[in-house]
């Protein structure tokens, strides 16, 4: 059981460091075995893959390093790390894969293929690696008669009771042929949702993660409830007339006959002529990883050509001609070190947890979503519960459950909150969702005071107080409430008399010219602040453009990546009603300095025209801060510059077209400094990056 959550485990053998005594390499056994039999027996797993892999490449580094020490049988050179077994012998072996993690070690394996054929590799396919339970089906006369895992290689279990369960592996084929299809048992996202509550429902515990709940679901005897399963097979033996056909061709072969396959499957399955066109497929199915609806593990890679196949035979373990390029984990273990309870802009209230750093598909995750109290109280999760973190694609990190077998003696049921953390007003419980009754007003105080901030939209005389008289008497619950409010209103409030009043309508009135930018960095988008507000203002130039724009647009802008455009589009959709609001009262909604020829409403790249015809704009010329391939210059301002705030002077730079950023390095393209500046102009001097006086860039501005 894993008690280590290291934030990034060494799963590659060629890097891992080997046992420095016997008695630890004997250990490290143990444990792999212990953890594959939980594994194939489908219960409730005791590790996490990269936990796993990362054990086995001490076993295998050591066993490189001290031959002698090797046990027979070792997890490192048998399936299953040898634990698993059956009385269904296999019609030939079904064995494993080798592993490969990166570019390198597959371009490794793909060099000593060729010289192992001593020719090129006509051809190889790229499949979804499916994190499920391998099977052998075997059809007589195109009916179905017999299903049996995968075992230990030459033997399996029968399971073929549980066969009816399995979408994708008809009970007959489109022709009475006899045939044998391998592939991947496996549940769906949506499968997962429903046997969760098929488990539950009966009084289980949920299952953890997918994997372990479609093991042990089609090893299951006599269940009170069957949960859905699925199927995609990536092998054909014995098919009639199949002889010297090439994967992909086996592949549409079985498919025709009714059997759901990789190939079919969203993630498809590419042929592909070289490496580099195989690094690519792999790119793009990474890409896909969180869209398929099924988890997967990585990539298979395959010689597509029987004679390369033929060639290049197999190990004791595992064939020569395929090889699996594994994916960062998605699922990890770690520590919950607690659990809060957040409000969202809507009074949304969600339980949230918080857990000792631990990366997952190549990021740190230090947080994750319980999604809904009902769903907590479900998994039983506790503070102090060693959980399952998944991160499938770039979607927020959540807990799938917990080793309940590690929960700690004084390990407590979470309680939820009695009334809103928030405001102490009462919860709306009718949903699965709970919400505030208070709804936005709950944290209208923050939201406005964050608003009316002197990097905000700059509203002098809106202090927390106003505020909280402002919210309080209902006279505003959003923003846009702001701009309704009149002078003899205002009046009234507490310590606030008729001049104070109409001097802050003014202000407020005043702030509706504030650029698109500062509008951005009001509403509080997540996961943006100041300097990403401005790139995005800049990059779209107007509300309507940028309201419009995809998550894949959205990625088009510096600083964000797929998790973070998914987290901006999903806040514009949730903010629209504000902003309809605020549109309607008239404020400035687009970026200053736009280039000539970009035109509000049509996203970069439009071949709109500046008078709205279909004639293709002319190009737009650089801006000052812009490199001459059109990105922008990464630029450090130190010191004081004539008439503007520091912040003010980091709008600047990204108005002529440059990225500001706090600290000089290598990377830096140009400095502005001015009086005061320290450090970092000797530190520009040191590494010969061009300087600017602060008076000569405020002249940039005209």
């Amino acid at each position: 059981m894993s008690t280590s959550h290291e934030v990034a485990p060494v799963v590659d053998a060629a890097h891992a460091a080997p046992h420095a005594a016997r008695d630890e390499y004997a250990a490290a056994i143990g444990r792999i075995r212990s953890a594959a039999e939980a594994y194939y027996a489908g219960s409730e797993l005791v590790m996490d893959d990269a936990t796993y892999d990362a054990l086995l490449a001490r076993v295998t580094a050591t066993e490189r390093d001290r031959p002698e020490w090797a046990v027979p049988d070792s997890p490192a050179t048998t399936v299953a790390a040898g634990i698993a077994g059956g009385d269904v012998p296999h019609s030939t072996p079904m064995l494993s894969l080798d592993n490969v993690f990166d570019a390198e070690e597959l371009t490794v394996w793909a060099t000593r293929l060729e010289r192992l054929l001593g020719r090129p590799v006509n051809g190889y396919t790229v499949e979804p690696k499916i994190d499920g339970m391998a099977i052998a089906a075997r059809y007589a006369g195109g009916r179905l008669v017999q299903v049996a895992t995968r075992g230990d290689g030459r033997a399996g279990e029968d399971v073929t009771v549980n066969a009816r369960l399995v979408a994708g592996l008809p009970a007959e084929l489109t022709r009475p042929v006899t045939v044998e299809v391998r592939g991947e048992v496996f549940m769906t996202d949506a499968d997962f949702v429903r046997a969760n509550e098929l488990r539950t429902g009966h009084g289980g515990t949920a299952f953890a993660n997918p994997r372990s709940a479609a093991a042990g679901t089609l090893r299951a005897q006599d269940r009170a409830y069957e949960a859905p399963l699925s199927f995609f097979a990536y092998a054909v033996h014995d098919l009639p007339g199949g002889e010297g056909l090439f994967h992909s061709a086996a592949m549409a072969a079985i498919a025709e006959l009714g059997v759901a396959t990789t190939a079919g499957s969203p993630a498809g399955m590419p042929r592909c002529a070289t490496i580099d066109d195989v690094l690519n497929a792999i790119t793009a199915l990474g890409a896909l990883r969180g869209t398929l609806g099924f988890d997967i593990d990585g990539a298979v890679i395959k010689a597509d050509d029987p004679a390369d196949r033929d060639a290049a035979g197999f190990s004791s373990r595992a064939p020569r001609w395929a090889i699996a390029h594994k994916f960062p984990a998605d699922t990890r273990t770690s520590r919950l070190i607690g659990i809060e309870v957040q409000v969202g802009r809507t009074g949304l209230v969600t339980p949230v947890a918080v857990l000792e750093p631990v990366q997952v598909g190549g990021v740190v995750v230090t947080s994750a979503t319980l999604h809904n109290f009902e769903d907590l109280v479900r998994r039983d999760v506790r503070v102090g519960d060693t959980v399952f973190v998944r991160r499938a694609g770039d979607v927020i990190p959540e807990i799938t459950g917990a080793l309940l077998d590690a929960r700690p003696d004084d390990a407590v049921a979470f309680t939820p909150p009695a009334t809103c953390p928030r405001c102490a007003g009462e919860i709306d419980r009718s949903q699965k969702r709970w919400r505030c009754v208070q709804g936005r007003a709950c944290g209208a105080g923050e939201s406005l005071a964050y608003f009316a901030a002197r990097d905000s939209m700059d509203i002098e005389g809106l202090g927390d107080k106003v505020i909280a008289a402002l919210v309080r008497t209902g006279l505003v619950t959003d923003p846009a409430d702001l701009y309704d409010l009149e002078p003899e209103a205002l009046a009234q409030l507490e310590r606030l008399g008729r001049t104070s009043a109409a001097k802050l309508v003014a202000n407020i009135q005043a702030s509706k010219s504030q650029p698109l930018s500062r509008v951005l960095t009001g509403l509080g988008v997540r996961m943006t602040g100041r300097s990403l507000s401005r790139r995005l203002a800049r990059h779209f130039g107007s509300m309507q453009t940028l309201q419009a724009a995809t998550v894949e647009d959205l990625q088009q802008v510096d600083g964000v990546g797929p998790e973070r455009a998914t987290t901006i589009a999903a806040e514009l959709a949730d903010l629209a009603p504000v902003i309809a609001k605020l549109i309607a009262r008239g404020l400035t909604m687009t970026e200053p300095g736009l280039p000539p020829g970009l035109v509000p409403g049509t996203l970069p790249g439009s071949p709109a025209s500046s008078d709205g015809s279909d004639t293709p704009a002319a190009e737009t010329p650089r801006l000052p801060l812009q490199k001459e391939d059109g990105t922008p210059m990464t630029v450090v301002v130190t010191g004081s510059v004539p008439g503007l705030t520091r912040n003010e002077g980091n709008e600047a730079v990204e108005r002529l077209g440059g990225k500001s950023s706090g600290s000089v390095s290598a990377r830096t393209d140009l400095v502005v400094v001015g009086d005061g500046a320290g450090s970092k102009a000797a530190k520009a001097e040191q590494l010969g990056i061009r300087i600017m006086p602060a008076d000569e860039f405020a002249r940039l501005l005209g």
